[in-house]
């Protein structure tokens, strides 16, 4: 597996480790529909989070956040939307960045909520 691959699901694992510290119920992982894939699915309390997570190794060439394009947004809003309907949730929705930069030693985790607001 490339070691880009491998960073992502390292990256993914600690996202799920992060929610769960605070209190998310994790509900899915890499839900597919379409040509979309939702990194994780949480709730807490009536929020549904929707989470993409972006893992680098190194801030060098932006923060991971910014890696979000508006192509992948509009295919999570279509997945969730279809989530939501399928499932018959009565839930408020929202789309959350986990960023993530994991270096030899160290890493930051940053949970960006409402995060597409800021597109």
């Amino acid at each position: 597996m490339a070691e880009h691959n491998e960073l992502g699901k390292k990256g993914e694992q600690l996202a799920i480790d992060f929610l769960i510290k605070n209190d998310y119920k994790i509900l899915e992982k890499n839900y597919r529909y379409l040509k979309a894939e939702v990194d994780i699915i949480a709730q807490k309390e009536n929020i549904l989070a929707v989470v993409e997570v972006k893992t680098r190794s190194t801030n060098y060439f932006g923060n991971p956040e910014e890696f979000v394009n508006p192509k992948k947004i509009k295919l999570l809003l279509s997945a969730i939307d279809y989530y939501v309907v399928e499932r018959d949730l009565d839930v408020e929705v929202r789309f959350d960045i986990i960023a993530i930069i994991h270096q030899k030693n160290t890493t930051k985790i940053e949970h960006l909520k409402d995060a597409f607001l800021h597109f």
